[in-house]
């Protein structure tokens, strides 16, 4: 792997959420790449609430986190956090840490081999109900020296034993062809690229990712959709839907709202207020207006 990923795709506004939290990618130990995308490690220290949105990958996650403010957990806790189904949200407010791991889509199972992916889909569970031995929260919290922070994911995994699967990295090889080829629009023209029915494909999924072939490939489809719609607020929506393999945009429109709870254009109309700002231009009050619903707790 060529180090952590350095884009921001699945992070709603992610320009307004950098500027209220300290956000940084580390890459874990040389024996955990094959499994992990990389940590993620945050902190803050808010004067007032603010809510972060995401539009997960496809990805569990194990997240070690402390509070300031109510429920606070002492010395902080740890879960596993399954795929969401939707758009995630998470009010911070006052002070506080996380430090993440980011696994590969598929690298979770070799280290819980016992159950399939999808046992996890819409969860989030103390890691003690997952994993023995115990996750150590203080030990991964408390240093001030972030690298000792990453030393601490690392020997924790890696005590964990990851067990090799042939499976598992066919599961990650496919996931990571449907993110980065964007010819790859439908489950069927990825079973047949694969040599495999689309029911076999579905249950490898369902076995080692959590979602299924057609949720990783939509998902994929608006990630590059909010990057352009963030980027650009005069997309061209009709466009963009037949570039991403939609038959129409009505499509990608129905799937794009269902996913961010806004429609494309009045989340580009949200946009415009940010771009605007690195051009040292005034936002407009009609644009200020269509953000609201990122700052809602």
């Amino acid at each position: 792997m060529a180090g952590p990923r350095r884009d921001t795709r699945g992070i709603v506004d992610a320009t307004e959420l950098f500027t209220r939290v300290r956000f940084r990618r580390r890459e874990p130990a040389p024996d955990l790449r094959p499994y992990l995308e990389h940590y993620w490690l945050i902190d803050w220290d808010l004067a007032k609430p603010y809510a972060s949105h995401l539009v997960p990958h496809p990805s569990v996650n194990v997240v070690f986190q402390r509070y300031a403010a109510p429920p606070a957990h002492g010395n902080g806790y740890a879960e596993v956090s399954g795929i969401p189904p939707g758009l995630f949200a998470q009010r911070l407010e006052g002070r506080g840490r996380v430090c993440g791991v980011q696994f590969r889509p598929g690298g979770f199972r070799p280290f819980a081999p016992d159950r399939p992916a999808s046992d996890w889909t819409g969860r989030r569970l103390p890691v003690d109900e997952v994993f023995v031995p115990p996750a150590p929260p203080s030990a991964v919290l408390d240093p001030a020296d972030e690298d000792a922070r990453v030393a601490a994911l690392d020997a924790y995994l890696l005590a964990l034993g990851p067990e090799p699967d042939p499976q598992a990295d066919r599961a990650m090889a496919l996931v990571d062809l449907v993110r980065t080829d964007r010819t790859v629009r439908r489950v069927d023209e990825l079973a047949r690229a694969e040599g495999v029915s689309p029911r076999s494909l579905q249950r490898l999924f369902a076995a080692y990712v959590g979602v299924g072939p057609k949720w990783v490939i939509l998902r994929y489809r608006i990630h590059e959709a909010l990057e352009r719609a963030e980027s650009d607020p005069a997309v061209d929506w009709a466009a963009l839907a037949l570039d991403l393999g939609y038959s129409d945009q009505a499509h990608l429109i129905r799937d794009f709202t269902a996913t961010v709870g806004v429609s494309p254009t009045a989340f580009a109309r949200a946009a415009v207020p940010t771009l605007q700002g690195r051009r040292g231009e005034a936002p407009c009050q009609a644009s200020r207006a269509g953000r609201d619903f990122r700052n809602t707790s």
